[in-house]
């Protein structure tokens, strides 16, 4: 997914995911005719217009709009041939203009444009949120009070969502209340199959099996679909969420599947790895989820092997679609070619899971 940037942590990577760049060739456009559109539907914007690209990411091409007195982001679909319901950045508008007013921290919305003779595909435009994005989930270079308040302060940001009535705020028809995850494997199925450039064993299994062994739904809330530590800016100083970027896999659904993807860092992630999470400052996961467990009001999760599975092969759909866009020539970034070799492993963890709970 492609989030919007800000400034980066201190201790923060490689260069070719931070920062803008030059605008690529690829996503060029009409750079006086967007000037014209802003002014038009964009209160209080002045030019004169400099556009830059942000690095990283890997769908939807997003772009830093400088003024003389304002910066301002722009998400847009990308040109070319797309995955169908992929890149859908009318309804991430729709989704930050309603969680905005609420005081849930997303960008400022200002404008989104379904004319797509501006700038050759739709966009919209939303304020530039100044703060630290971290990249690497163990903190490096933080104490370890930091690392718990900041990993703290990111479930409850995501527990607030889960919490915050869908309904009221008026995304009624965000999504297809029920049967979420049936939905979903259907929905990345279907993405591999369009995307796919090899036949999978490993994976054919789990088409085969997840579609009948769904647990019940028991829960309809707002769903980001890719709640992530560097898919949100962090206050400059404090442990606190100041925006929640990257809502294109939001939607109507089961909050279980954010979270699950979120613990999925401790099932096989960079957080595994730690020896000893409580003296470096990162909660267990037996904390994380009786933390989350009582700011959503839950008796507690059922049995998490399954819905680990389900995260893998969602997460081979989502990486299969972008080797697709390689394929294709709509890739959004020259690391869109290394996502292929993390497919094998994915696969088969989803399956060492899905054995878990009874798949053969």
């Amino acid at each position: 997914m492609t989030p919007t940037r800000a400034v980066t942590s201190p201790q923060e990577p490689a260069d070719q995911y931070v920062g803008t760049k030059a605008v690529d060739e690829s996503h060029r456009f009409d750079e006086a005719r967007l000037a014209r559109w802003l002014s038009a539907n964009v209160a209080g914007f002045q030019g004169p217009l400099e556009v830059r690209q942000f690095k990283g990411g890997q769908s939807n091409p997003t772009y830093q709009l400088v003024t003389p007195t304002k910066t301002y982001v722009m998400r847009r679909k990308p040109p070319g041939k797309l995955l169908p319901s992929a890149h859908a950045v009318d309804r991430e508008f729709k989704a930050i203009s309603a969680l905005y007013p609420t005081g849930f921290p997303v960008a400022k919305p200002y404008a989104l444009c379904l004319d797509e003779a501006v700038i050759g595909t739709i966009f919209y435009v939303m304020d530039m949120v100044e703060g630290r994005i971290l990249w690497d989930l163990t903190l490096p270079g933080y104490a370890p009070a930091e690392r718990r308040a900041i990993f703290m302060n990111k479930l409850q940001t995501l527990a607030d969502l889960h919490n915050t009535d869908y309904v009221k705020i008026g995304l009624t028809d965000f999504g297809r209340p029920g049967n979420y995850f049936s939905r979903q494997i259907d929905r990345w199925t279907k993405q591999y199959r369009a995307s796919e450039t090899e036949r999978r064993e490993d994976v054919e299994r789990l088409i085969a099996w997840l579609p009948g062994s769904v647990p019940p739904d028991d829960q309809i809330t707002i769903v980001h679909g890719d709640y992530k530590l560097d898919n949100m800016v962090l206050h400059p100083t404090e442990p606190r969420v100041l925006a929640v970027l990257d809502w294109e896999l939001a939607t109507l659904g089961n909050p279980l599947a954010d979270f699950t993807y979120v613990l999925m860092n401790w099932a096989n992630g960079p957080i595994s790895a730690l020896p000893d999470l409580e003296a470096y400052g990162i909660p267990t996961m037996e904390t994380y989820v009786a933390e989350y467990c009582r700011l959503t009001n839950r008796a507690g999760l059922p049995d998490l092997d399954w819905y680990f599975a389900y995260n893998a092969f969602r997460m081979v759909g989502i990486l299969q679609g972008i080797v697709g866009r390689v394929r294709d020539g709509t890739a959004n970034s020259p690391q869109a070619t290394d996502r292929a070799a993390r497919i094998p492993g994915l696969a088969q963890m989803a399956w060492r899971y899905a054995e878990k709970v009874g798949a053969r």
